[in-house]
């Protein structure tokens, strides 16, 4: 296993409604001690980026803001990048909307260009009605993710996509749908993240969103059972995850196989558990002082040349 950048569902992957799902928070650090890149992907679109940093954080979660992605700013880079001076009324909280218009979504409340569907858990009848009648005049239709149901502590909401149904049915129009699984989520993260696509990794709970992604983007996939996925559904959907958890706890040990058998196939040193306990993460450089003669008398000098010893794959 060698990836470069991990992109790490949130809602059954690392936590659970409001509960942290045991071992997520050291599968972070795990990463962290290594230096590999992440960031958090999801599809949930009904807090901001703010509102996922500061929940994370809470839960003991050791990053940034800017390790968090969701699919309302996938959405609003999208509108930016690929509609410029559209105007767009957005089916949101009042929190999102804001957090589009700050980074320069023309957000408006009349004659749209864009009607942009987000998980909306303050969703009124008259929001439904107003964005029926846009799109029946003409707009627009997107959404930011595809998502039937979200999961809660204890059971699950029902999410965006049969709002997403609803609308393309009554309207007679189709939604462009930016989230997980499509693969405009998975190059805006590769591109946080610094990393060539084609060398990150998707963890997530859900088959038909997370996993999906990677399938259709040719990427390893590490499929979680902490969340929406049963055994049962995974052998009963035909889809092969590149490696299948009970959860992210299991993640840093599998790490640790891949290095000490990456490393083993490059360099004798690296078959040394003890030594790369000692040295930490792969490759190392290890000093040596520089001797040279001066009058037949054997100089040890305070330069140092350094040996780079172990591998040169990113795990």
């Amino acid at each position: 296993m060698r990836y470069g950048g991990f992109m790490i569902d949130m809602d059954g992957t690392v936590y659970k409604g409001g509960d942290l799902i045991p071992g997520a928070v050291e599968f972070i650090s795990a990463l962290k001690s290594r230096g590999i890149p992440f960031v958090f992907l999801t599809n949930n679109s009904s807090a901001t980026r703010s509102h996922y940093y500061g929940k994370l954080r809470r839960m003991g979660f050791d990053v940034g803001i800017e390790n968090v992605l969701t699919s309302a700013m996938a959405a609003a880079r999208f509108v930016i990048d690929e509609r410029p001076g559209k105007r767009v009324y957005v089916v949101a909280s009042e929190e999102v909307r804001d957090e589009m218009r700050s980074v320069g979504v023309d957000v408006v409340e009349d004659d749209p260009d864009i009607v942009l569907l987000t998980f909306d858990r303050t969703i009124t009848y008259e929001k439904i009605n107003k964005a029926y009648r846009y799109l029946c005049g003409g707009a627009e239709f997107i959404a930011t993710h595809p998502d039937d149901l979200c999961p809660t502590e204890d059971s699950y909401d029902i999410d965006i996509g049969p709002f997403i149904r609803m609308f393309e049915q009554m309207c007679q129009t189709s939604a462009i749908v930016i989230g997980k699984p499509n693969a405009s989520m998975l190059l805006m993260a590769a591109s946080h993240m610094g990393v060539d696509p084609s060398a990150t990794v998707m963890v997530g709970d859900r088959l038909y969103t997370d996993i999906e992604m990677a399938v259709r983007a040719g990427i390893g996939s590490i499929l979680v059972l902490s969340g929406e996925t049963s055994r049962e559904q995974l052998e009963a959907s035909g889809m092969h995850p590149t490696h299948v958890l009970g959860s992210v706890a299991e993640i840093p040990e599998l790490l640790e196989r891949a290095i000490i058998s990456t490393c083993a196939r490059h360099s004798d040193v690296c078959r040394y558990k003890p030594f790369m306990a000692l040295k930490g993460a792969f490759p190392v450089r290890i000093p040596f002082p520089l001797l040279f003669i001066y009058k037949g008398r054997v100089i040890l000098s305070n330069v140092r040349i350094y040996v780079r010893v172990g591998c040169n794959e990113t795990v």
